[in-house]
């Protein structure tokens, strides 16, 4: 008795392109790209048994997924099929009264805001009478990409003109308007110049740095910078306070730095940056200046803040100061080192996921 005949392959050009970049994967599971390779080998018009010589497997195999090929010629066929495993020990009914369970928030006598895994064991045997260990009710709610202890801030803005301004912005950022200059301005208030009672320790191959806890306090140093939305460069002065009249001398020379030409500046709702102050500021300087406001609760939309987080991970986090001033030093240095060696504009991205609903997140 012969051979059984091979199934024929035929596979559609979207399908075969599909197949070879499965095949040549060096991330995809191992047994698909088998399966991928040996389909292939039969669309190229191979028989069974040199697919099986060539790629390593049973003349069996090869004809079992060279059948089920055959049968819908689409890459989906190369899945396994579903197994139904072993029975679930835990009635449906518990799994879906834990996950309502989880969702909800936990009554007045727990006397938490925020389940645990020994609080949920704990309510779901006195609901349905079913104990469940925490490392079950763990697997139950991960199988459904569930934490109920991780919470993530977010802060919603009440602006009603909210999309206007930050259509505004983001037309600046990406268009702004010929021979002008956009800056984003804030301040970083609250500096501190801490330095540590006793010297830490480098890191070393495994070995963490170590960075004593105890520090003294110095006081404090307030930065008013500027960030250039074209050119990335950064203007700015550190003060012992951030005042009005702080902010209008540090305006004053800010507008000795853009002698010429419009400067559009972006800066938030504080109190200080609203005012007649500011109409007889524009009068000095030849009504060259253009306020534009923030959203409210919306500070991310100002660029200076990226750049406020560089400063911050890169001198004070860890940062070692027996004084005011030398703080202040330390951040004037890196605004010049920034501007000499590192000034760039930023690929500030805005996806228009923006909405008052508080069920929905701004990007």
């Amino acid at each position: 008795m012969g051979r059984p005949t091979a199934s024929r392959i035929h596979v559609a050009p979207p399908v075969r392109s599909r197949l070879e970049r499965l095949a040549r994967s060096a991330t995809a599971p191992r047994r698909l790209v088998d399966r991928a390779c040996i389909v292939l080998a039969a669309a190229a018009g191979q028989s069974n048994a040199k697919i099986a010589r060539t790629l390593g497997f049973t003349e069996k195999t090869v004809r079992k997924w060279r059948g089920r090929f055959a049968a819908r010629s689409t890459r989906a066929s190369l899945d396994d099929h579903h197994r139904s495993g072993r029975p679930e020990s835990i009635p449906v009914e518990v799994r879906c009264e834990l996950m309502m369970m989880a969702c909800d928030r936990p009554p007045e006598i727990a006397l938490r805001d925020i389940w645990t895994y020994a609080s949920l064991s704990e309510r779901l045997m006195r609901s349905t009478g079913w104990r469940l260990s925490q490392s079950e009710i763990g697997r139950i709610l991960r199988a459904e990409d569930f934490r109920p202890h991780r919470m993530r801030l977010w802060l919603h803005s009440p602006d009603p003109d909210f999309r206007e301004k930050v259509r505004v912005i983001c037309q600046l950022y990406t268009q702004p308007p010929l021979g002008a200059h956009v800056v984003c301005i804030d301040e970083k208030t609250c500096m501190q110049a801490l330095e540590r009672k006793h010297p830490g320790r480098r890191p070393a191959p495994g070995r963490a740095g170590r960075r004593e806890f105890e520090y003294a306090r110095h006081g404090t140093r307030a930065l008013l910078a500027a960030f250039d939305v074209k050119t990335g460069r950064v203007f700015g002065q550190c003060r012992p306070r951030r005042t009005a009249e702080d902010l209008r001398q540090f305006m004053d020379a800010l507008a000795e730095n853009y002698p010429t030409g419009d400067v559009y500046v972006i800066w938030d709702n504080l109190n200080i940056h609203h005012g007649e102050a500011w109409r007889h500021f524009n009068e000095r300087h030849g009504g060259r200046f253009h306020f534009v406001y923030t959203p409210l609760h919306a500070s991310w939309v100002n660029q200076v803040e990226i750049w406020f987080s560089i400063l911050q991970k890169r001198v004070l986090k860890h940062g070692d100061f027996r004084s005011p001033a030398e703080l202040a030093v330390r951040v004037m240095a890196f605004i010049s080192h920034w501007n000499r060696r590192e000034a760039h504009p930023f690929r500030w991205t805005f996806r228009g996921r923006f909405t008052q609903h508080p069920d929905r997140q701004a990007a």
